[in-house]
Order: C-alpha cells, then sequence, then structure tokens
C-alpha cells in the first residue's frame, strides 16, 4: 500500500501529526520552522511561533496543549491566546521539545532532545493534571510515545538505541515497573522515528530513511507497511471522519542528495485511507 499527497506544504521537521475529533482537522507542526500547520477542506494554514514546537494534545473543541522548547501551554486556535502550563526544562538552552501524546487517563507524555541531538540530552516527562514528572533520562532523541487502547501499556524510544520499550501503566497511567524490550528494531530498515497505536492494538512504526510505516503486532511481530514518497518518513496519526485514514508527516532534515532527488516530495504530508481503525486522539484533561 502506497499513501498520496495529503498537503502540498514542505516542513524542514515535519512532525506531531494529531486528528482533532471534535474538528475534524488534521493539525502538524514544522519543528524546524516553528509552525503549527492545518488543513481544512482545500485550505492550509499556518501560526507562526518564537521558538521550536514540536507535539499536541486537545483540550476541547478550540484549545490544544502545545509543547514548545521551554514550555507546555493552552493555544486558543480562534484567539491565538496562549497560557502558560508549565515550564519544560526552560533553563537548559540546549535542548527543546520532540515527539509527544495525549493518554487513555487524559495526561500528556513529552519527549526532549538536543537540538543538534547531543547525547543523552534529552528525557521524557508526563504531564497530569498540573504535575510535570520526568519518567525516564537519559534519552538522546525521543520518539515512539503511543499507548495500548486500553491504557495499560505505553511505548517510546531512544531512536539512536534501535528499540521500541514498552512500560506498564496504573490506573492513574503512570509507570510501573522496569520498561521491557517491546521491538529490536536493529534488522528494521531506517531507524524508528514516531508511533501510533490502533484500536487493535497494533503499533504502526513511522521508520526514518525507510520512506514507510511499519505495522507491527501486540506481540511485536511485522504485520504489513504503507509505503509513503518521503525518504524521511517521522511521526504517523490515525484520523478521519472515520478513524481510518493513517496520516504521515516526513522531514527534509538531513537529506542526502540521493534521497532528495529520489523522493522529490520530502518533507510534505501523506495520507493512506482505509489502512486500519485507529484509536480516537485521546482528550487532555487539565
Amino acid at each position: 500500500m502506497k499513501a498520496e499527497i495529503f498537503d502540498q506544504t514542505i516542513c524542514e521537521l515535519g512532525e506531531g501529526p494529531m486528528w482533532h475529533p471534535l474538528r475534524n482537522q488534521l493539525f502538524w507542526f514544522d519543528i524546524v520552522g516553528k509552525r503549527l500547520y492545518t488543513r481544512l477542506g482545500d485550505t492550509t494554514r499556518h501560526w507562526q511561533f518564537e521558538e521550536h514546537v514540536s507535539a499536541a494534545g486537545w483540550i476541547d473543541a478550540d484549545r490544544l496543549l502545545i509543547a514548545s522548547e521551554t514550555a507546555l501551554f493552552s493555544f486558543d486556535l480562534e484567539s491565538g491566546t496562549r497560557v502558560h502550563l508549565c515550564d519544560l526544562e526552560a533553563d537548559n538552552p540546549i535542548t527543546r521539545s520532540n515527539d509527544g501524546r495525549a493518554d487513555p487517563q487524559g495526561g500528556f507524555w513529552i519527549g526532549t532532545m538536543g537540538k543538534k541531538a547531543e547525547a543523552d540530552a534529552g528525557a521524557i516527562y508526563r504531564y497530569y493534571r498540573g504535575e510535570l514528572r520526568q519518567l525516564f533520562a537519559p534519552i538522546q532523541i525521543s520518539n515512539s510515545i503511543c499507548f495500548s487502547p486500553d491504557g495499560k501499556h505505553a511505548y517510546f524510544t531512544d531512536t539512536p538505541v534501535d528499540k521500541i520499550m514498552r512500560v506498564a501503566l496504573d490506573g492513574d497511567g503512570w509507570p510501573v515497573g522496569a520498561p521491557e524490550v517491546f521491538l529490536d528494531c536493529k534488522d528494521q530498515p531506517g531507524h524508528p522515528d514516531g508511533s501510533v497505536v490502533d484500536a487493535e492494538g497494533n503499533l504502526w512504526n513511522a521508520q526514518w530513511g525507510a520512506a514507510r510505516v511499519a505495522c507491527f503486532s501486540p506481540e511485536g511481530a511485522f504485520l504489513r507497511a504503507v509505503d509513503v514518497g518521503g525518504a524521511h518518513s517521522s511521526c504517523p496519526a490515525f484520523g478521519g471522519e472515520d478513524g481510518t485514514t493513517l496520516f504521515v508527516t516526513t522531514a527534509l532534515q538531513g537529506m542526502s542528495k540521493e534521497n532528495a532527488a529520489r523522493y522529490p516530495d520530502n518533507g510534505k504530508v501523506f495520507a493512506a485511507p482505509n489502512v486500519a481503525k485507529g484509536q480516537k486522539e485521546h482528550q487532555v484533561i487539565l
């Protein structure tokens, strides 16, 4: 199966796609461009920020929780008003936010990393009902934050390590016990970037450098893949009105001349309909 172009906008580092279930809109980011994008019908709109922004969860019909390089804040899509929720490594100029997603319990997980991918510069945090707590560190490039449909497990990766980890969660969504290896990606093409879990518990992982999103069963067995027109596939999300369309962001960052020529649509957002039934993106509860 091959995904088609959803939006012609070219992002230096497309990331953080999220389908808003109340607005029936896809939102995504260009981290390097410091922009939030959305598309409604044939119209693409963006909001420009002064610092890197990378991931979002939905609070209500008009407000998103957005992760920036220094903070988590609520952002009103109609007025453009932002309300500071908490600092996020605001005293560390080396790092920025990266991958993030809301969990079934209403919390929001967010990873950080060095702006130049410095070794062990990042960490993974969870924001829940006003509290930001560091969960895992050190992390070099935080990615693949996603959750099982029953809310009992979370997944994440440190991309250079090439292993997707799984950790058990308690009833409030906090990790319990040590993370275990869910998937060793050393034999997979590319490197594990963003992931999302569908309604049946299968994990869909964007494989950076491999121009595809690979699907794995809850037991870690490879099932199938969706090809995209960008070598640096960065993050998937399920959406569409029936929740069966797989959206995938891609990136130009770090592109070789060979791949740039081979994949002229690098940096665009792609979509593949009727792939699988996704989970509805979970609401962030402030």
